[in-house]
Formats: C-alpha cells, structure tokens, sequence
C-alpha cells in the first residue's frame, strides 16, 4: 500500500487501488471522447466542395490511414468495424507517446493491454461463431487431422496472451533501457563534470526511437494483427 501508485477509493468498507496508469487511460478515453465530437459536428459542417484544413485535415488524414490499414485485412467489411478499430487505434498510440509528457503510459501497464487483447479476441471468436457456427469452430481445431484439436484450440485462446505481452514487452523494455541511460549519464557526470550534461545531447534521438517510433510502429503491429484474425472469420469476397 505505501508504495502503491495510485489512489484508493472506498465503497462499502472495501478499498478499490486505481493505478495511475488507469487514471491517465480514463483521462485520455475523455479528452479523446470531447475532441471527437467536437470534429465530428465539424464534418458535419465542412463544404465537400472546399479543400479541408485544420484539425479537420488532420483528422480527415488520420482516417485516411487507418482506413488504409484495417481494409488490408477486412475487405468490404471495412467500414462495419472503422469505427471501433480507429477509436482504438487513436487511444493506443496516444497512449503509447504519452510518456513525452512525463505522465506513465497506460500501455505499460499489463492489465490495459490485457484488456484491450482480450476485447480484440470476443469480437474475433464471436465473429467467428455468428457467420461459420460452432460446429465449423470445431472442424476448423480438427484441420488437418484431428490430434491437432488441442493445439488448435489454444492456438487461438492465447491470441489475447500473444497479443498483450507483445505490446507490453516492447513499451516496458523501452521505458527500461531509457531509465538505464539517464542512470548512466547521471554517474558519468557525477565523475567526469560536464560529459555527463554532453552525452544528455544524445538522448532526444533515443526518445525519438523508444517513445515515438515505437509507440507508432506497437500500435501498427497491435492492429495489423487484431484485424488480419478477424478477416480470417469473415465471409470470403467474392
């Protein structure tokens, strides 16, 4: 409790801890909800005719390559589900750069990624069970022959597994590396006065790659995985 990072709330003689990581996610979830609205009366708004500009620009390119990157893997089903992965997508990222700001990233946190992993494997098994039904669910753990069925079926159970320790590993082994850094520059300046304060000069460059490019790039991987099993339940296109 002393060290815990949070605070606790109290209902019913129960003691409920929020990490703080909970809290910025719950911050950004609100700040991102008010934005979108507010953008989305501005669509509503924006003459067709004339070329966008602003945040409308902005958000209207945003669009643009998140569309690009669920329709690799949806087809014609792109536009049912743009919605909730672009929603997604811009909370993740937002989240993964947020450490920019001195704030811990909720993405670092496992119990965020777990859930966001977990949501990505009900709609694909849910998918799954609505278009093909669960008598195909099991011929599919039975291919190509069926003592592969358990290994199948949990092939597909840590989906949700996979999916989150990746995310999870790559966030905290960037926040780990930086933390080692500073650690050393700190002590090479405490012995050497002002090459410490030099090799500080370096730093941006490894943010630029552990904070922003990373963040980028686990947002990507996250999705381009989540939507290409949920193409593999859908209808095939004719």
């Amino acid at each position: 409790m002393e060290n815990f990072n949070g605070i606790v709330v109290s209902i019913a003689g129960f003691d409920i801890q929020i990490h703080i990581s909970i809290l910025v996610w719950l911050a950004i979830c609100a700040i991102m909800s008010v934005v979108l609205i507010v953008v989305g009366n501005k669509f509503k708004k924006a003459d067709p005719h004339v070329a966008p500009k602003g945040i409308v620009l902005v958000f209207e390119q945003a669009v643009g390559l998140i569309t690009f990157i669920v329709e690799n893997s949806l087809g014609r089903s792109t536009r049912k589900y743009l919605w909730f992965y672009g929603t997604c997508m811009m909370l993740m990222l937002i989240s993964n750069l947020v450490s920019l700001l001195g704030l811990q990233s909720p993405t670092s946190n496992l119990s965020v990624n777990v859930t966001l992993a977990v949501m990505m494997f009900v709609i694909i098994q849910g998918t799954d069970l609505k278009n093909n039904g669960i008598i195909s669910k099991l011929k599919g753990w039975c291919e190509p022959i069926w003592v592969l069925f358990p290994l199948n079926m949990l092939s597909d159970f840590t989906l949700p597994l996979s999916l989150s320790l990746r995310l999870f590993g790559n966030l905290l082994g960037g926040t780990i590396i930086m933390t080692l850094v500073y650690s050393v520059f700190s002590v090479l300046n405490s012995l050497l006065t002002g090459l410490g304060a030099a090799l500080f000069v370096v730093t941006p460059f490894l943010h630029m790659y552990f904070d922003i490019f990373s963040g980028f790039i686990q947002t990507y991987i996250f999705f381009t995985l989540a939507t290409f099993f949920l193409g593999q339940v859908l209808p095939e296109e004719e």
